[in-house]
């Protein structure tokens, strides 16, 4: 069977799954039950202590977005780091890491962006025998007023200063937590590589308001009648995540600095996602707080299956496959021409491609007498929307044509002789690819 054993910075866990620092990890009690569910390490939940005192809201702390079927796609959260007191988790980390040595244990850390304050708190995060810390530089809500979480994340010379201060004050892995409320994620990743960080994480939760409660006109959730925005996860920024990943992942002033894949993941297919584009693991926390702590089991269940089918021995075969396939614009195929086709047999007849066709500017499929769809190959440009709002699976599918067959759209044939973009006489940047 595949090996899901990783070793992320010398920190080993059994599989690659680890709870994301959140309320799933706020407490002892917790954390004991999701390590006997599976789980092969969590981020605990985020410590503070210098500042003014953390009093956490007492009202509906979750907004979401539901899709049809009441399926959670997205919560806002309006949380703030824990309000426990830190010499008590402090306590419960120490007697976790002790009972259960073979997993993960990092803890969260965020305190002002003064030298002092992350002076006085790494020496009794070390002494709890954590495996790690992780710099939590992208809460958007609540703590990014006082000055720290995105506050910080957002500026880059913060976070190579701060990461700085923990390596020099601190002996064991420093990942360092970005924040996706950014224009270029790179910069930041940059940042904490040229800071000295061990690994970066990413993504923490996007800035957001979920939704607006049309009778009292306050923003969800509501406290008394007021709202604020929040950080938004779950599946929902699953694809922002997956992008931000790989640019750090084929960005060549990071390449090679481990990547902790967050946003998203729900499923075991989401967590290949995340490996093959770079990430060295994953960590959870909606899907946990949706379905609870044993949702891993099936995550391992399903990665295991995977990789035994594709042949993969062990989750360090998966990290960064899919990150060489990943490229600019420019240098995408153009001579690579599909065309849509409809199987007959599977189609329901239900007009969704047509509709979206017809109203996207393309007129390809055409209705016949009796709702029969057909794809006129003249006007197709293989957008793929059709695929993508049809409700059968593999109803319509993308048939490739092969070079020097005939593009029956703009009479020309498909030149053998351009098989890659980079190297086409119109391509401007060719000679540069070269």
């Amino acid at each position: 069977m595949a090996d899901l054993t990783t070793d992320f910075l010398g920190i080993r866990s059994p599989n690659p799954f680890w709870l994301a620092s959140a309320p799933p990890t706020d407490k002892e009690y917790n954390v004991r039950r999701a390590f006997e569910a599976g789980w092969g390490g969590v981020v605990w939940k985020t410590l503070g202590e210098a500042g003014p005192p953390l009093v956490n809201v007492n009202g509906p702390r979750y907004g979401v977005v539901h899709g049809a079927d009441r399926r959670v796609l997205g919560l806002n959260n309006i949380e703030l780091i824990t309000d426990r007191p830190l010499e008590v988790n402090l306590e419960e980390i120490a007697r976790v890491k002790a009972d259960y040595p073979d997993r993960a244990l990092v803890v969260s850390i965020m305190v002002p962006c003064e030298e002092a304050a992350w002076k006085a708190i790494l020496p009794r995060v070390a002494e709890t025998g954590a495996d790690g810390i992780e710099l939590n530089f992208g809460c958007p809500h609540g703590m990014s007023e006082r000055g720290m979480g995105s506050a910080v994340g957002q500026v880059p010379e913060y976070i190579e200063m701060v990461t700085r201060w923990c390596k020099q004050n601190y002996d064991r892995p420093v990942i360092v937590k970005l924040t996706p409320n950014i224009t270029d994620i790179r910069q930041p990743a940059r940042a904490a590589k040229n800071g000295g960080a061990d690994a970066v994480s990413l993504i923490n939760t996007v800035s957001s308001i979920t939704s607006v409660n049309l009778d009292t006109f306050s923003p969800e959730p509501s406290i008394d009648g007021k709202g604020s925005h929040g950080g938004y996860c779950g599946p929902a920024v699953k694809p922002i995540a997956l992008n931000m990943v790989a640019e750090i992942a084929r960005d060549p002033e990071t390449y090679g600095l481990p990547i902790s894949g967050i946003g998203g993941v729900t499923t075991w297919r989401d967590a290949a996602e995340f490996l093959a584009l770079g990430a060295g693991n994953v960590q959870v926390c909606t899907a946990a707080m949706t379905y609870g702590f044993k949702v891993v089991q099936e995550m391992i269940a399903g990665l295991s299956q995977w990789m035994d089918d594709k042949g993969h021995a062990s989750v360090a075969d998966i990290v960064g496959r899919a990150v060489p396939n990943v490229t600019d614009w420019q240098y995408l195929n153009l001579n690579y021409i599909t065309k849509a086709r409809i199987d007959q047999d599977a189609c329901i007849k239900c007009g969704r491609c047509f509709a979206a066709c017809e109203d996207t500017s393309h007129q390809a499929i055409l209705m016949k007498p009796s709702r029969v769809f057909e794809v006129d190959d003249s006007e197709c440009v293989a957008c793929n929307l059709c695929v993508d709002v049809c409700p059968v699976e593999d109803c319509i599918t993308m048939e490739q044509l092969a070079p020097g067959q005939r593009d029956p759209r703009t009479g020309q044939v498909v030149p053998a002789e351009y098989g890659n973009w980079t190297t086409h006489p119109n391509n401007p940047m060719a000679k540069a690819a070269k």
